[in-house]
């Protein structure tokens, strides 16, 4: 490869001290944090959400599917690399991978806790420690601050917040505390995220939809529905008119995979030509498909289908990942497969895949 790979969507795993010692003092006796489960292993808690967190999965890259499991993990046996910054490099390095996109790994559950104001506390935690991680390996690590999303108005407060901290973009949660993001309320959020360059990201397990407890059949039938959340705000967003009022907004579907994308924009404009006046759509001055291609970037780790489909995609949107820590992870073993994967791709096409994409999108300056 003639440029080394970015990981557009990468993981921390938060040490126990990440929200207690840099939450508001007033909420430090509430604050998440790790206790020891006589089955479970270290677990982190969260106050106001019935299920905690075991940190068994959420650094399990690399082990083999038949050692991965809920129970068990101690946080001191995990990979140092996702909370220390100088271990983090040996990561990168043993992977091939030149830079990461970061974002949270408890975090995530918490996008759905009901109560936006300890939210938001708890977001402000994380994003101060988040920056100090990355801080301490500059130009490789690159943090995707989290937003809690109360109103329009203090998600304009809390962008503008990242932006001067040195964030390249934010992380949004899945459900807002006002109206849905297509309501015409958030116009001026999104033209002030427009204004200041901060591209907004939506991760997978982060709407309350997502839920692995919600399926029927075996278990394994859970993780098949996980991708769903996301694109139920890919069409929130196109068809509720966002991205025809601001076209120059820029959207990350995060760890989503994007192999389903084709048949998913044939089937928007279906539903738009053919049932968009008893279905109550707004007229759109493109088909669903156009914003789709122009406005939505999709990162995946190992979705082989991602490249073969790359002709039916916008290639310029298209963004590898590795998932490192998590048990998703391609990571020790990614350039292997992206020597197998990305074969039919030319070599312009894997630069841009691999690295030009998220690269243009953040602005960066890798090492």
């Amino acid at each position: 490869m003639t440029k080394q790979p970015i990981s557009a969507d990468s993981h921390i795993t938060e040490p126990p001290n990440c929200y207690k010692d840099y939450i508001d003092p007033k909420y430090r006796d509430e604050a998440p944090g790790v206790v020891a489960h006589e089955k479970l292993g270290d677990i982190y808690v969260i106050p106001g959400l019935d299920t905690p967190i075991p940190l068994s999965l959420v650094a399990a890259a690399g082990k083999d599917p038949s050692e991965l499991s809920t129970r068990g993990g101690v946080f001191d046996e995990l990979h140092r690399g996702g909370w220390d910054p100088k271990a983090r490099k040996a990561d990168q390095d043993r992977d091939g991978v030149i830079a990461e996109i970061i974002y949270p790994s408890v975090g995530m559950m918490l996008c759905n806790h009901p109560d936006f104001v300890y939210k938001r506390a708890c977001f402000d935690a994380y994003n101060r420690w988040l920056q100090e991680f990355c801080d301490g390996l500059p130009n490789r690590l690159f943090g995707m601050p989290q937003i809690a999303m109360a109103s329009p108005e203090e998600g304009i407060e809390e962008v503008r917040k990242a932006k001067e901290m040195g964030f390249k973009g934010v992380m949004l949660v899945g459900v807002p505390g006002h109206e849905d993001y297509h309501h015409p309320d958030y116009d001026p959020f999104y033209e002030a995220v427009i204004d200041m360059d901060m591209p907004l990201s939506f991760h997978i397990l982060t709407s309350r939809k997502d839920s692995l407890k919600d399926y029927r059949g075996p278990k394994i039938n859970s993780f098949l529905t996980i991708i769903r959340g996301n694109q139920d705000i890919i069409g929130t967003f196109i068809f509720g008119g966002v991205f025809e009022r601001h076209p120059k907004l820029k959207l990350v579907c995060v760890e989503a995979d994007a192999g389903w994308a084709p048949h998913y924009m044939y089937r928007m404009d279906h539903a738009y030509k053919r049932h968009r006046y008893w279905m109550k759509c707004e007229e759109l001055e493109r088909l669903p498909s156009e914003y789709f291609r122009e406005n939505v970037y999709m990162t995946f780790q190992d979705d082989w289908s991602a490249f073969q489909l790359k002709d039916h995609m916008n290639i310029d949107r298209l963004m590898w990942a590795n998932d490192f820590p998590h048990s998703d992870a391609t990571w020790p073993w990614s350039q292997e497969m992206l020597t197998e994967h990305a074969a039919g791709l030319t070599e312009a096409e894997r630069d841009r895949v691999l690295h030009d994409n998220v690269a243009e999108l953040y602005g960066l300056q890798v090492a």
